[in-house]
């Protein structure tokens, strides 16, 4: 069993992998003023109330957007599981043809979405992850990564909106009951759930159009399945592809054969 970590900006997101299958998905808050200690806890945690004995992890990965808390994190796995953890970066092989100025400057995370999405689904492929950003990753099809985009995050315009206006109020992520608000709560629900939902079939509208050619469109992160409802464009909601790929580069890189993909 395999132990799967991604450190986001704002969430953490864990699970446990055995052969093709995800057992499960959760997120920890990102906390870098945590020890080693408490990270070591909220893992232990996780794996209890997901009933998993931390005594059948035979190995783990990390990838990571915060590069201070990486090794904070795998001390934490060494001290509850006894494994070391693979980190996803520089020398570790991913199979993916990546075509920037600087493919060095590509987020891990970015990364770990493709490698997935690239085993499961058809290329050309758009993978959208809804996190602190917005990204928007482009993969051709010959199965190059060719570039993206990257938007403000919901919460952060939606904290920004608030933050910087005197009488807008906090409101929770829901959509609305209407397009078009009667009330200050509703017209900001709405702009908020429903304009983010034109911007990615907007943005998906012209990556088609320079591409010439329709795509595959994949969605994650931890506010998907709150706006891709209200897109036009059919989008596959995976919760489970950051850890579906660190699974791929994991075996990949080990030569495990526990039922993965080659």
């Amino acid at each position: 069993m395999i132990l799967a970590i991604d450190i986001g900006n704002t969430n953490t997101v864990l699970g446990c992998c055995r052969g093709h299958d995800i057992l499960f998905v959760e997120r920890l808050s990102t906390a870098p003023s945590r020890t080693v200690l408490e990270y070591a806890i909220s893992i232990k945690n996780v794996l209890e109330l997901n009933k998993i004995n931390r005594d059948e992890i035979t190995g783990a990965i990390i990838s990571s957007v915060v590069p201070p808390l990486t090794n904070q994190f795998r001390d934490a796995i060494k001290k509850i599981a006894q494994v070391d953890a693979l980190i996803v970066g520089p020398g570790v092989k991913t199979g993916l043809n990546i075509l920037m100025d600087n493919p060095a400057q590509v987020g891990s995370d970015l990364i770990v979405n493709a490698v997935a999405a690239i085993v499961e689904h058809e290329a050309p492929l758009v993978i959208i992850d809804m996190g602190t950003a917005t990204t928007l990753s482009v993969i051709d099809r010959n199965k190059n990564y060719i570039g993206g985009m990257i938007l403000p995050g919901i919460r952060v315009s939606l904290d920004s909106l608030v933050s910087r206006t005197s009488q807008l109020p906090r409101i929770s992520l829901e959509a609305p009951k209407r397009l078009i608000g009667k009330n200050t709560t509703e017209c900001m629900k709405s702009g908020v759930i429903h304009g983010n939902a034109a911007c990615i079939d907007g943005m998906i509208d012209r990556i088609e159009r320079e591409l010439g050619e329709k795509t595959t469109v994949i969605a994650t992160g931890g506010l998907a399945s709150t706006i891709t409802p209200h897109c036009f464009h059919e989008i596959v909601l995976d919760d489970a592809l950051l850890l579906k790929g660190l699974m791929h580069i994991y075996y990949k890189n080990t030569g495990a054969s526990d039922g993965a993909l080659k």
